[in-house]
């Protein structure tokens, strides 16, 4: 079973194509919990009407099941808390000239 530290740097692999920053940097990523072979992927997007939601999870699916011990990734999009940048990691903010 992969370390809940794996799993996150897996979701780092998933690049969000609009601002070419990983979805755990922008603070997109809420809550990771694996149950048996299951991932369960709590996350939001920058928008509710973000235009590449459904590659974003796509991707984050596919990181996920890369895994020899999971057998699946459920993602599930919530809007609550909102996405602001102050959920962003230093580096991220840096990257996008946000001070």
């Amino acid at each position: 079973m992969p370390a809940e530290s794996e799993l996150i740097d897996a979701l780092k692999e998933v690049i969000d194509p609009e601002l070419m920053i990983n979805i755990v940097d922008l603070g997109l990523v809420y809550n990771v919990e694996q149950k048996d072979k299951t991932v369960h992927v709590e996350m939001t997007l920058t928008s509710p009407a973000c235009p590449a939601g459904p590659q974003i999870i796509h991707q984050a699916k596919m990181a996920l099941e890369r895994f020899d011990d999971v057998d699946a990734a459920d993602i599930r999009l919530t809007m609550e808390p909102p996405w602001s940048p102050e959920r962003m990691t230093e580096e991220a903010r840096d990257q996008l000239g946000i001070f």
